[in-house]
């Protein structure tokens, strides 16, 4: 069971939370949850000038983001920041914000939004108490190591907005969370998504079990075999994986292509299987496997993609849905999704707002987040609850 939390500690500052463009509805919602929170709460120490600024109307930060013709920007705080504990939100993936370059719509590139991050805190100018940038899809997560004459874009953007003042990087399944290492004397949080994830899967599907002769969890490549690994030890089901079989004569898009992928496990046959992941890019491969799965047997195949970006589009995730070679696709709602994938029938959103919100509200009265990184006791609950018919 969660502990109860200590409500009387005192906030590290004024908290203030700055939404950078394309995330301004994920900050809304997590503003809503933090005022009805503060307002509910009794404290003896909520009048004392420790705890000023604690009950407010909007923890939002009104900042702006112009843009000169050129497509150069900047940013302007349009309120004072000095004392704050400012959490900032960014989605680095978010391609439906646009803006004008020389007479021409042009969407934002991950490139440009991580730019607005280090405008953002070059504008607050140190005066903050405490800066922690909110990243939930890390950027240049994928290009975490060097091979041969790369670059370490990763390491390299960890390290600048280190520099510039951030103090805290909270991240939500990072593509490889040792990139960590790149900041050692920075904090460094990466945060599953696991518990809301099963929590909408036995939402979805009431029929769930759970069960270990009836369920199964499958990595889609070694990348991912640590993510399956939890899941597989807190829900005690077999662990399943695929390899991927690539052609390292060839390099295409500055990668090895695909050849093959083989599956290691035990047998599938008649069971539920979930594939986790980090994300859903093209989504060729996790279609590949989905479609091997059922071949071998499988009863229903479930993805856990924290993040959802479809960057080929939706139409071979329609022609895997009819055909039966996929049930559902879960991910989080950290990354824009437009309407096209929200309203397909395989899709179902994982709502974050909340847990996003619990971490603010407990980091800025500088509480422990140990458990709320950790949700195995939510989990076991979650299933125990499940596996009764509950």
């Amino acid at each position: 069971m969660r502990s109860e939390p200590n409500y009387n500690t005192i906030p590290v500052g004024q908290l203030g939370i700055i939404a950078l463009p394309g995330c301004e509805e994920l900050a809304n919602k997590i503003d809503n949850y933090l005022i009805r929170w503060r307002f509910q709460r009794n404290s003896e120490h909520k009048d004392t000038l420790a705890f000023a600024g604690y009950e407010k109307s909007t923890y939002l930060i009104n900042m702006d983001f112009p843009r000169f013709g050129t497509g150069e920007g900047k940013a302007a705080l349009n309120q004072t920041v000095r004392g704050y504990d400012i959490y900032i939100l960014c989605d680095v993936f978010n391609y439906g914000v646009t803006y004008k370059m020389y007479g021409i719509t042009v969407p934002m590139s991950p490139d440009e939004h991580f730019a607005n991050l280090k405008r953002a805190i070059s504008a607050i100018e140190g005066k903050a108490k405490r800066v922690s940038v909110i990243m939930p899809m890390l950027y240049e997560g994928r290009q975490h190591r060097r091979t041969a004459r790369e670059s370490l874009d990763c390491a390299v953007a960890l390290q600048e907005i280190a520099y510039m003042g951030a103090t805290n990087i909270i991240t939500f399944d990072a593509h490889d969370p040792r990139v960590q290492n790149a900041i050692p004397r920075n904090g460094f949080d990466d945060v599953r998504s696991s518990y809301q994830m099963l929590k909408a899967l036995s939402r979805e599907y009431p029929d769930i079990t759970f069960d270990p002769q009836t369920t199964m969890i499958v990595a889609p490549d070694e990348g991912a075999m640590s993510r399956a690994m939890y899941f597989s030890s807190v829900l005690n089901v077999e662990l399943g994986m695929f390899y991927k079989r690539r052609n390292y004569k060839v390099i295409i898009n500055g990668m090895n292509p695909i050849e093959a992928h083989e599956f290691l496990g035990n047998s599938v046959d008649g069971k539920d299987i979930i594939i986790v992941d980090d994300m859903i890019s093209s989504g060729e491969s996790v279609l590949d496997i989905a479609e091997q799965l059922k071949e071998k047997g499988a009863r229903r195949v479930f993805v856990f993609s924290t993040f959802g970006l479809f960057c080929n589009g939706c139409a071979k995730f329609d022609a895997a849905y009819e055909a039966g070679k996929i049930d559902r696709i879960f991910t989080t709602n950290l990354n824009y999704r437009p309407d096209e994938i929200i309203n397909r029938p395989w899709y179902t959103e994982v709502n974050m707002c909340k847990y996003v919100s619990y971490i603010i509200d407990s980091l800025n009265r500088d509480r422990s987040i140990s458990e709320l990184l950790n949700p195995i006791n939510r989990i076991h609950a979650l299933t125990d609850k499940v596996r009764a018919g509950k």
